[in-house]
């Protein structure tokens, strides 16, 4: 149990902090940026997601990964009461045998110390172990605020470039209870959802729209630093889509439709082409998730996913090889795998059946659009934007990358959340595209 009194005591106090301190800004903002109205509510709705993370995994769970990135936290926390110099060491990332003797009962172990992802997490979130005075909804809070910064990025990109769709990006950047619950806890989830958001917003305002303000490149350099030493596979994602973003940037100037059509696979594959060129570069750094590892790991983590321990709850998409061809021929089941399973049927608790829910809303608009649009028309309409473009193609490559590494719906619904909110933001593009083609044909058939 690491509820405490303060746990019931100090939330109620940093709610109102936290309250007044967003109120402010929603309201010097609104004036000129109405979209700022949902400002307050999508912070309030984060922090009711961490919460309930704490709760669940207390009295559900009874126990797992946000529980252990607290006890890490208050173990390397607790030890500048003990050593003041060796503190600073382990905070700094020294995990040696020799700091880790100085842990006992009195400073509480950290069950990361081996994990070095993990390990960083728990390093990264020590400020808050003070701020908060131990407390752990008061930590899950904090963090959730922090990491809404990013969120509210990815909202305020979309909204410049499709300013008539703030309801549908709301609900899809802001609102969606799966993104909700598993990106606004005490978690690696909720850090690298927010760090996609800022390292998106500010690749766009530099890079696209070109206003080269030092701190956008900065930004830019710090979200992959986090992504890197936290979760590298989804900087692997990431990158590709943005030099295609940029490549294609370039192609959407060009007036005449047939040179575009003619030109796309070439700035496609120059922005693969730098992209492979700079995940080859960074193999080091990229460690287990660098290119010549990343295909013999996948195989591995499906393979032990689908093992008895995991208590049945997992699927599978069939066997594969670690390599390109063997692993493509199964990209089809592993993105749908990752957009839209757990299906109904799936489901085996109450945290799944909610996320199966919203996996069938997504696929059957899904459904709708490529019905409707027809195959080629749904495509076709993607690649007229650039931004558009990036959203899908991020949301395909990050899907397949999940759905061929993960074979377990429980890891399945916290892995894949930070491609649903562009996944899901696309899909309404297009679904706007679509209802004012529909008013225009009406329209032309009244006249």
């Amino acid at each position: 149990m690491v509820l405490t009194i303060f746990d019931l005591l100090l939330p109620p106090i940093y709610l109102l902090v936290i309250y007044f301190i967003s109120g402010n800004i929603q309201d010097k903002n609104k004036i000129n940026a109405p979209i700022y109205k949902y400002y307050v509510k999508g912070i309030f709705v984060k922090v009711f997601g961490a919460v309930s993370v704490c709760l669940v995994y207390q009295f559900y769970y009874t126990g797992g990964d946000t529980i252990n990135y607290y006890t890490t936290s208050k173990a390397i926390s607790n030890l500048v009461f003990k050593d003041s110099n060796t503190f600073i060491d382990v905070l700094l990332g020294n995990n040696s045998y020799e700091n880790f003797s100085l842990f006992d009962s009195s400073t509480d172990f950290p069950v990361y110390w081996r994990d070095v992802n993990a390990f960083f997490v728990s390093r990264l979130i020590v400020p808050l172990y003070f701020v908060s005075f131990g407390s752990y909804i008061v930590m899950s809070i904090l963090l959730a605020w922090i990491c809404y910064t990013g969120v509210w990025r990815l909202f305020l990109l979309f909204n410049d470039q499709f300013p008539n769709l703030q309801k549908q990006f709301a609900i899809s950047i802001l609102f969606i209870p799966s993104v909700v619950f598993w990106g606004s806890g005490l978690l690696k989830d909720t850090i690298t959802l927010s760090a996609v958001g800022w390292y998106t917003y500010n690749f766009y305002f530099f890079f696209i729209k070109k206003k080269y303000k030092i701190i956008s490149l900065i930004y830019v350099l710090i979200a992959a630093f986090l992504l890197i030493s936290i979760k590298p596979y989804i900087f692997f994602a990431l990158l590709p889509g943005t030099l295609i973003w940029l490549s294609n940037e370039r192609l959407a100037k060009v007036q005449s439709k047939v040179l575009r059509f003619i030109a796309a696979p070439f700035f496609i594959a120059i922005g693969v082409g730098m992209s492979l060129f700079a995940l080859s570069q960074m193999r080091t750094v990229l460690g287990q998730y660098s290119l010549d590892k990343v295909m013999d790991r996948a195989v591995v983590v499906n393979l032990d996913q689908k093992d008895e321990h995991y208590g049945g709850n997992s699927f599978d998409i069939g066997k594969f090889d670690a390599d390109p061809l063997s692993m493509l021929s199964k990209a089809h089941l592993a993105i749908a795998a990752t957009l839209f399973r757990p299906y109904l049927w799936d489901a085996k608790n109450p945290v799944m059946l909610l996320s199966a829910l919203e996996n069938t809303y997504i696929m059957l608009l899904t459904a709708f659009l490529l019905i409707r649009l027809k195959f080629l028309g749904f495509f076709g309409l993607i690649g007229e934007n650039p931004l558009l473009l990036f959203s899908v193609l991020f949301s395909l490559f990050f899907a397949f990358s999940v759905g061929i590494a993960t074979s377990n719906f429980g890891s399945l619904v916290r892995l894949k959340i930070p491609c649903m909110p562009f996944y899901v933001s696309s899909l309404f593009v297009l679904k706007y595209f679509y209802d004012l083609n529909s008013h225009k044909k009406k329209k032309k058939m009244k006249d």
